[in-house]
């Protein structure tokens, strides 16, 4: 799997980071180097310490240059005062398997193992010469498992925000699909009968004003809850009061709308009296029910639609049949996109959905959702 993850150090950490070495390598001056005399010695020490710690500051921008210097000046240090050791050219190996992935990064764990460990040999410290280089491998495994728990916890919130997109985006079509569509046809039946009937007419343009301002309350809602996920906590409007979501009470309004529009609708609940049915069942047995009237109304050219609802057994199961003469295809509108957003709902709370001509005429589509651990 690609690694996606992006890294970076913050450019207000460059300061803490140099401060924060040279504290941590003081004590190295205090050491006498092996080998040399004092007097360029020291000196000599105090070089690479400045240098291994001012490298940082460059760590978030050129982070293969900064470890190749840190590793080098590590070695270094270690050849003169091996009591010291690499310095602080571990914690950078580290850093750098964090800021890079892991294809990128293992080459500098082999070189910082190579370089330490015959640093060490040629100082004559056979144990140290075994004891760095794996030193070195641990120190960039610590980081590239840090990587990897990052990208990780970076790809499951990638995958939060994609569900909660989708789970927008089918609201909307559910809602707009339905809405406009009873929309449509009521526009159209004004149109027909507007010199013959004015008072048909009137009713139509009525009963699509009060569509329309469903609609806009729909839409106010659900921007409503886009910005409450993004964090916002500006105050509603007056007069814009929360709508709670539908629900299964709310059938029979949904099909005197679409009854409205021209398509005979009875409704049929069995045992719901005494189901606790949860909101999330409750939403998507409407959802289904809507998306299924508004289907029939488009494109089946039924006379009728029998909607039931049925609490029983631990499940709740929601079947919707019209008279229609469309066919799937035609129910459908060709796309099959209505089909496949009930089966995804009923799928997410470990539901099943069936959507198929029905073997005495028209279309049935019947979807079973259980009322038990659907949390």
């Amino acid at each position: 799997m690609r690694d996606r993850f992006e890294a970076s150090l913050p450019a207000r950490w460059k300061a803490p980071l140099v401060a924060g070495a040279l504290a941590a390598l003081s004590p190295v001056l205090l050491l006498a180097p092996r080998g040399v005399p004092a007097e360029a010695g020291r000196p000599l020490v105090t070089a690479l310490v400045v240098v291994q710690a001012a490298a940082l500051w460059w760590l978030g921008a050129r982070p293969a240059v900064v470890t190749a210097v840190a590793v080098a000046s590590g070695a270094a240090l270690q050849f003169l005062v091996p009591t010291a050791g690499p310095g602080i050219a571990l914690v950078v190996l580290s850093t750098y398997a964090w800021l890079r992935p892991a294809r990128t990064s293992l080459w500098a764990a082999a070189g910082a193992a190579a370089v330490l460990g015959a640093t060490a040999g040629a100082g004559g410290h056979g144990v140290a010469a075994v004891l760095w280089p794996v030193a070195a491998v641990l120190a960039w495994s610590w980081g590239a498992l840090g990587r990897a728990w990052a990208a990780r916890r970076q790809a499951e919130a990638r995958r939060v925000v994609l569900e909660e997109r989708a789970r927008i985006a089918r609201e909307l079509h559910d809602v707009l699909a339905h809405t406009v569509s009873v929309m449509v046809v009521q526009a159209a039946a004004a149109d027909d009968v507007f010199d013959s009937s004015p008072e048909k007419a009137r009713q139509a343009v009525r009963s699509l004003e009060a569509s329309g301002r469903e609609a806009l309350v729909e839409l106010r809602r659900f921007v409503r809850t886009v910005r409450l996920l993004d964090g916002e906590t500006a105050a509603v409007p007056e007069g814009d009061a929360l709508v709670p979501q539908p629900s299964l009470a709310d059938l029979d309004r949904l099909a005197g709308r679409v009854e409205s529009a021209g398509l005979p609708v009875r409704v049929v609940l069995d045992g719901l009296e005494d189901a606790d049915v949860p909101p999330g069942v409750a939403l998507s047995a409407y959802r289904i029910v809507q998306e299924s009237l508004t289907n029939a109304l488009r494109h089946a050219r039924a006379s009728v639609a029998v909607v039931t609802v049925c609490a029983r057994d631990g499940g709740l199961t929601v079947e919707v049949r019209d008279d229609g003469k469309g066919g799937r295809s035609a129910w459908t509108g060709g796309s099959g996109q209505g089909v496949a957003g009930m089966r995804e709902r009923a799928a997410l709370l470990g539901g099943t959905l069936e959507a198929s001509p029905d073997p005495a005429g028209g279309f049935r589509v019947r979807a079973h959702l259980p009322l038990e651990d659907t949390a």
